[in-house]
C-alpha cells in the first residue's frame, strides 16, 4: 500500500515514500515533502507542472526529483498535492499538480531548502515494496 512518513534527523527532516513500484515510492516521498510544509489534503491540484530529471542511479535520481520539486515550489510559489512519476532507466518524467501558496489556508510551517545525500536510500524490500528515503534541509 502506498504511503509516506517522516523520520527524525537532528535539525533536519527525513522523508520516506513506499510503493509497489519505484515510481510510486517517488510519488509518495513527494507527498512527504509537501507534508513538511503543510497538510497535503489542504492543497488543491489545480495547475500541472512538468518535471524532467536524469541521474546515473536511483538514489541520485531521487535527490534530483526532490530538488526539482523544491525549485518549483520556491520559484512558482506553489505547493503540490498530486504526482504522477514515470521512470525509465536513468530518466524521470513527472507531472506535479498543485496551487499557489495561500498563507491563510495552507499555513506553511517551514521552507524546505533542499534534498541532501544524508540517509539516502532507494531499495526494494521485500519484493514488490519499494522504499525511497532521504533527509531534507529546512
Amino acid at each position: 500500500m502506498p504511503r509516506w512518513e517522516h523520520f527524525e534527523h537532528m535539525a533536519d527532516i527525513g522523508l520516506r515514500g513506499y510503493g509497489s513500484s519505484l515510481a510510486q515510492s517517488f510519488e509518495q516521498i513527494a507527498l512527504a515533502l509537501t507534508a513538511v510544509v503543510t497538510t497535503p489534503e489542504q492543497v488543491r491540484p489545480l495547475h500541472a507542472v512538468s518535471i524532467l530529471c536524469r541521474a546515473p542511479d536511483p538514489e541520485l535520481l531521487l535527490v534530483d526529483w526532490l530538488n526539482a520539486l523544491i525549485f518549483e515550489m520556491a520559484s512558482q510559489q506553489m505547493l503540490f498535492a498530486r504526482f504522477e512519476v514515470r521512470i525509465d532507466g536513468d530518466r524521470l518524467a513527472a507531472t506535479a499538480w498543485g496551487e499557489a501558496v495561500d498563507r491563510a489556508r495552507h499555513q506553511p510551517a517551514v521552507e524546505v531548502k533542499g534534498a541532501t545525500l544524508t540517509a539516502l536510500a532507494v531499495r526494494e524490500q521485500p519484493p514488490g515494496l519499494w522504499a525511497a528515503q532521504c533527509v531534507v534541509d529546512v
